[in-house]
């Protein structure tokens, strides 16, 4: 298979970008004793999983459930769940993913510990970290002091193990969330508890996490594609962006507007605070205006060229994540340019 047998649109992902960054990454770990726990959920690939592991990774992060069971499937054998886990229905699945690998997840309110607690037996407890709010507003406890309580009611129950401290920190704040967990291990060391992990994560600032020496273990994730905005935050270059987008330009209906079969379906809405819905490196002038579900309309009025109907054309996405649960199948591209196309596992496990 070749480029030009591809339909469009497409994802496309550079063989050898995908190896340097995966080997970048854990060397930088090694380099500053940080074990690297890579978050699944930007490739949902078994394959690049276990590339993870074999280079070094101490276990993989998914996001729910049901990624974690299509890895677990594929053999992945050492997995954290940065979900709260509620509802019986899935602490049943729960529980019989826990008797197949070495398993982890988090909480951040007594309700789901107690779910936790409920379904797990001394013989066989579950690993729960407290998961902690240090700046980015989303889940997580907001004090160290609830931290404190929720270590301590895990560390009473007889069907659990406190594995220590979780955090998905706000980008740009590293110093931030260093405090914040800082202050919250003093405060469990002190009240006896020791803490045996400190996991945080986050692409844009990866290359800052040796900085945080309260943190053991890191989780990036998109650092394996890497995107447009990652460019934007210094994370990478464009040159190190694995994941393109291959399409069609199928309207030209004005000099300075051309249309793509690449819309919201393809490259997603996502902006994360950038103009525009993705780069065009062949046409760097040119700006991604607008998305219709179909349809990618491109403002090329400050292009010198500007591409015609039937012109094929690679763009670097916002956000590779996104882009990545919205096809079935992503294409391998060789340095000779052969095409291995693979289908993406754990697509649309988003239970």
């Amino acid at each position: 298979m070749t480029l030009d047998d591809i339909e469009t649109p497409a994802v496309l992902l550079d063989r050898e970008r995908v190896e340097r960054n995966l080997q970048k990454a854990q060397a930088y770990a090694d380099s500053h004793g940080l074990k690297l726990r890579p978050h699944i959920k930007t490739h949902k690939l078994p394959h690049l999983a276990a590339r993870q592991v074999e280079l070094g990774a101490c276990g993989i992060t998914c996001q729910k459930l049901g990624e974690a069971e299509i890895m677990a499937d594929a053999g992945l054998s050492d997995i954290l769940l940065t979900f709260n886990i509620v509802g019986p229905a899935k602490l049943r699945r729960l529980k019989a993913l826990a008797e197949r690998v070495t398993l982890a997840v988090t909480a951040d309110s007594a309700a789901t510990i107690d779910g936790y607690a409920g379904t797990f037996r001394a013989e066989a407890p579950l690993t729960v970290f407290v998961e902690c709010d240090t700046g980015m507003g989303r889940c997580g406890v907001p004090t160290a002091d609830e931290a404190l309580a929720l270590a301590q009611r895990i560390d009473a129950a007889e069907g659990l193990h406190f594995g220590g401290l979780m955090t998905f920190p706000a980008a740009g704040k590293p110093d931030e969330a260093a405090r914040w967990l800082d202050e919250a291990c003093r405060k469990l060391k002190t009240a006896g508890l020791d803490v045996p992990v400190v996991t945080s994560g986050g692409t844009p600032d990866m290359w800052r996490a040796h900085e945080a020496e309260v943190v053991t273990e890191y989780r990036p994730g998109t650092y394996i594609y890497m995107d447009r905005s990652q460019v934007a935050r210094d994370a990478c270059t464009f040159d190190e962006c694995a994941l393109h987008v291959l399409a069609t330009v199928v309207s030209a209906p004005t000099p300075d507007r051309v249309v793509l079969d690449a819309g919201s379906k393809t490259l997603s809405s996502d902006t994360l605070g950038l103009e525009g819905f993705g780069f065009i490196p062949a046409y760097p002038e040119a700006r991604i205006a607008s998305l219709s579900e179909e349809h990618g309309v491109v403002d090329v009025s400050a292009c010198e060229r500007r591409p015609a109907i039937g012109d094929r054309i690679e763009i670097v996405p916002n956000h590779a994540c996104v882009v990545t649960n919205l096809f079935d199948e992503v294409h391998f591209v060789g340095s000779n340019g052969h095409v291995e196309r693979v289908r993406v596992a754990a697509r649309g496990r988003v239970d």
